[in-house]
């Protein structure tokens, strides 16, 4: 697939790594700035057919970094990056890895410290270097978008600029092949989280709805196999359906389970795509019941309803609580938590620690209106009545 100001060059096929080479050779690479996950980047076969090639080519490898990019990770990056400047990044491995190299591709070059960059204190005034993206996961899709997530402690940013999205997409199914079935499973629902939160999303276009929609289709067709009892075909599947989720969010960015994801992720250790599915179908239902008070789409809450119940009939459902029971089932069947209670949260006060930490510029591309007491009101659903009531 060509790239359009949307999408990068993309080779979705299995066995598509070996084109890796004619890649390099495309941007007259000798210098590379290697970001890998070593494990996925060993596991995933990634090193079997790279090694011999990445060995003739003056290879900087940064290696070593933690699960959610660090600030300082992306220092150690981005002075790795500075004291010898490359030609090219390459990023091998999940979502971390992936924005990793978005990261520090972008700041690398530019003149300002990490900090200053990811705060949004300093702008990038200078473009990306050109990057290939090699993803070793179905989940994140951060091989189609132009934005990367840092962290500074359990603060949360994000990083956006048009040159940060990489220049090749190169998904190979097989490089999942090896994914143990809890990662399969995490990743995916990222994925179909991400693909749902997309068409009801303020930032929805017709382009990202489309994208989404096939994602959704395909991540619910395919994501129980995939974990359960996994084929080529099933792989093939999910790689598409992350893609095409990247693809859809990188236009409408995503919503309120997302930005309610962060703190669990930060603080209570649930992987992220758990997190994000831990309270996808209370949104479906609260956004299922706007009006025209509470909208806050230009379009209007008849085409946020009409958009929702595109998703109902995307999941095969008949009624938005249907649609809710599949999604948690879904999520159950491949071992997602399923209540906040769960993970220990029992108190009030841990309901708008949660609530105050979420990031307030998702929240505007919510359809429907909301606030700190009707975050804590939706969570609470989780509490048995006596817990509820303290």
């Amino acid at each position: 697939m060509a790239p359009t100001a949307h999408s990068p060059n993309v080779l979705l096929y299995e066995g598509a790594i070996r084109s890796v080479e004619r890649l390099i050779q495309e941007h007259a690479a000798s210098h590379i700035f290697l970001v890998v996950d070593e494990d996925a980047y060993r596991f995933s076969g990634a090193d079997d057919t790279l090694k011999s090639l990445l060995a003739n080519l003056h290879t900087t490898r940064f290696c070593g970094f933690q699960p959610n990019p660090k600030l300082v990770d992306i220092q150690r990056g981005v002075s790795l990056f500075r004291a010898n400047p490359p030609e090219l990044v390459i990023a091998i491995g999940g979502g971390t890895a992936i924005d990793l190299g978005k990261l520090i591709g972008f700041i690398g070059p530019q003149n300002e410290a990490s900090r200053e960059i990811v705060t949004g204190n300093k702008i990038g005034t200078v473009d990306a270097l050109p990057m290939i993206a090699i993803p070793t996961t179905a989940g994140t899709g951060s091989e189609a978008t132009h934005f990367a997530v840092a962290y500074i402690g359990t603060d949360k940013y994000s990083v956006a600029h048009p040159s940060m999205l990489p220049a090749h997409a190169v998904i190979d199914p097989r490089l999942t092949h090896s994914l143990p079935g809890p990662i399969t499973a995490a990743t995916g629902l990222d994925a179909f989280c991400q693909a749902i939160e997309s068409i009801w999303a303020v930032g929805a276009t017709d382009e990202s709805i489309e994208y989404a929609s096939t994602a959704v289709e395909c991540a619910y067709q395919y994501l129980q196999i995939s974990v359960k009892t996994p084929t080529p075909e099933s792989r093939l599947a999910m790689s598409r359906a992350s893609h095409l989720a990247g693809k859809a969010i990188n236009i409408s960015k995503t919503t309120a389970p997302h930005a309610l994801s962060y703190i669990l992720t930060s603080k209570y250790k649930v992987p992220h795509g758990f997190a994000v599915a831990m309270t996808l179908s209370k949104f479906l239902a609260f956004n299922a019941a706007i009006d025209a008070n509470e909208c806050v789409d230009s379009r209007g809450h008849e085409d946020v309803c009409k958009r929702i119940l595109r998703i109902v009939s995307l999941l095969g459902a008949t009624s938005i609580a249907e649609a809710c029971r599949l999604i948690d089932s879904l999520a159950v069947s491949i071992g997602c938590p399923t209540s906040l209670v769960d993970l220990g949260i029992t108190r009030q006060e841990q309901l708008s620690e949660i609530a105050a930490s979420v990031n307030v510029q998702r929240m505007s591309n919510n359809p429907r209106k909301i606030n700190h007491s009707m975050i804590v009101q939706l969570l609470s659903q989780d509490f048995p009545a006596d817990l509820a009531r303290l």
